[in-house]
């Protein structure tokens, strides 16, 4: 094969690699950043070439590497209408009102959820958790569960959930609706009395990094300052951001910003194992060492998320959010099992969906395959396993006689 002229000569002499791509390595002027990089400050060359080519700068790399809170925490009123929900969540404590929290059945949902309910617990109150059931009810709000909720509370949290769903909003007559998410979000808005997502169309993207967990911990930032300010006494969010970090790395958020601090200081806070659905969650996936972003995304996090994907909705928030050592190490138990069952459900699943998919081929624009009784709980995971062996955009469908629920990963 000759070497094309425009083109520099192939990173290692690799012209094409497995999966037919020419190897392109660095290029001068981010050797140049590194070496500029190591000189100042002092850090191995290797780590400041991959710092360069994050496009972190020299004088940056140090904060990159370890990030404070307190220095990327951003100002939670910078997010619409987050004085409107803080208002709202202190004046339901304040009047002792009936609070409910709707979530979404995944982690970060289930994170979010805990999040709130432990809040609200610091002040003697006991919230009701809702979380739909995936295959009956689907993904978020639905009319008749926001019409029952509403008619027995006065405040409904939507959390990592409600963005999209203007007529489950609108059905919810009689209690108002506060919406935390971080789902893109249409220019017509749910009428909820607010939205705090930073990934609504008139925010200015500065934050859509954020997952609902951490949208959820701004509004308890701004909570705690006003509640300071009138002299009264605030939880303590600090004791709070393990789930923010597990929440951070299971939904995949980018580990830049304050997403960096929250999960760097959350890893030191579940290394207390002071939460007792943590400390069981970890001793059930038999982690005997220090907690990392490996364990949050890979052993917890689909412990957590099994419940959701396979078996009763709410398991994984109400571990995270009990303070009850016995029943936490009874639902660690149920969910272990649950994501063993996960497992193999997946794998068979991923096999039939392989076959197909190499019977029709792999080198279209896009794979996908289709299966009677797949269950609608793996489809994700196995359409993300898919895209993986064939390096290409991928769908997989489950179907339940002519009803098919499916999922795309690009």
């Amino acid at each position: 094969m000759t070497q094309s002229p425009s083109l520099p000569p192939a990173f290692l002499s690799v012209q094409s690699s497995l999966t037919g791509r020419r190897w392109v390595g660095p290029d001068a002027a981010r050797d140049r950043l590194a070496q500029g990089m190591a000189q100042v400050t002092r850090l191995p060359l290797a780590l400041c070439g991959v710092l360069a080519a994050r496009g972190v700068a020299p004088e940056a790399a140090e904060a990159f590497l370890a990030p404070a809170l307190r220095d990327l925490l951003p100002d939670p009123m910078v997010l619409r209408d987050m004085g409107l929900a803080a208002d709202r969540l202190l004046r339901a404590v304040d009047l002792r009102e009936r609070i409910a929290v709707f979530a979404d059945y995944d982690v970060d949902g289930g994170a979010s959820a805990a999040l709130i309910l432990t809040w609200l617990r610091g002040f003697g109150i006991t919230a009701t958790l809702y979380i739909p059931d995936r295959i009956d009810e689907g993904y978020g709000p639905n009319v008749p569960a926001m019409a029952a909720l509403a008619e027995a509370h006065d405040l409904i949290l939507c959390v990592d959930c409600g963005t999209l769903s203007h007529e489950p909003i609108a059905a919810a007559k009689g209690a108002d609706v506060v919406i935390l998410d971080h789902h893109l979000a249409l220019e017509t808005l749910p009428a909820a009395l607010a939205v705090v997502n930073p990934n609504r169309q008139d925010e200015d993207g500065s934050l859509a990094h954020l997952c609902a967990a951490g949208v959820v911990f701004l509004l308890l930032v701004e909570a705690n300052r006003r509640l300071k300010k009138s002299g009264v006494q605030a939880p303590d969010l600090m004791a709070l951001l393990d789930l923010v970090a597990l929440a951070t790395v299971a939904d995949v958020a980018p580990l830049i910003g304050v997403n960096r601090a929250f999960v760097r200081q959350g890893l030191k806070v579940m290394m207390r194992r002071e939460r007792p659905g943590l400390r069981a969650l970890a001793d059930v996936a038999r982690l005997d060492q220090a907690p990392n972003t490996h364990a949050l995304g890979f052993l917890i996090g689909p412990r957590v998320n099994a419940g959701g994907r396979i078996g009763q909705a709410d398991l994984g928030a109400r571990l995270l959010a009990t303070e009850d050592d016995g029943e936490a190490r009874a639902m660690a138990a149920r969910l272990d099992q649950l994501n063993t069952e996960r497992r193999e459900i997946t794998e068979l699943v991923r096999q039939e969906a392989l076959v197909q998919a190499e019977l029709r081929g792999l080198d279209g624009p896009l794979v996908w395959a289709a299966g009677a009784g797949w269950h609608p709980g793996v489809v994700g995971i196995v359409a993300a396993r898919l895209k993986e062996s064939a390096n290409r955009p991928a769908v997989v469908i489950g179907f339940d006689g002519d009803i098919g629920k499916g999922s795309a990963r690009s």
